[in-house]
């Protein structure tokens, strides 16, 4: 299965979404069904993590420890979802690994994979940020490929396309208001962040 979009912020620079984008704290926050995502190692276990409650993001955080936070190329990403797709709401284990983290261009790539009771999937997804040629805002350019089977696959792309649609709809709904807020609070928070990661 494949997903793409796109979408514009019209006064949030490139900058600054790329900082909030970069913070798997935001990004778990703002991802519905998402318990946590955190660095993992091979003693990672799913069951005994205990994710921190309450953790700060910008513009109230402290931007050293949203830049020591920031996601890492090459790193593997534990992930822990549950999401509702029709009478199935799979608790998915989830596996990341950021393949390529660009700063300069704005370009981050990762692939991933998880497995729930009786379900399971791997993707490979990407965002690219732009600026605005008019403004001094941003487009964000995403795309999803999916392989999901199990009993999720079985219920098929009707069912399957406008639970992903709704959520990754909410998801950058959320994200873009946490930009504005820092757009809105900035007092050099982002570039001093940018200049850490």
């Amino acid at each position: 299965m494949e997903f793409s979009g796109e979408f514009e912020l019209e006064d949030v620079p490139p900058e600054k979404a790329w900082v909030v984008l970069s913070d798997p704290i935001a990004v778990r926050n703002s991802l519905k069904g998402c318990q946590y995502i955190t660095p993992m190692d091979d003693d990672f276990g799913f069951d005994d993590y205990e994710p921190e409650e309450d953790v700060e993001t910008l513009p109230e955080a402290d931007p050293e420890d949203v830049a020591a936070r920031a996601f890492v190329e090459s790193q593997e990403y534990a992930a822990l979802m549950q999401v509702g797709v029709g009478s199935v709401k799979p608790r998915f284990e989830t596996s990341v690994t950021i393949n390529e983290r660009d700063h300069d261009d704005f370009i981050m790539t990762a692939t991933g994979s998880g497995t729930a009771s009786g379900s399971s999937f791997s993707m490979e997804s990407g965002m690219q940020i732009y600026s605005l040629e008019d403004s001094e805002g941003s487009r964000i350019e995403w795309w999803t490929e999916a392989d999901i089977s199990g009993r999720i696959a079985q219920l098929g792309s009707r069912v399957i396309n406008p639970v992903a649609n709704k959520i990754v709809g909410n998801f950058f709904s959320d994200i873009e208001q946490q930009m504005s807020d820092v757009e809105e609070t900035d007092s050099g928070i982002t570039d001093r962040i940018r200049g850490m990661l």
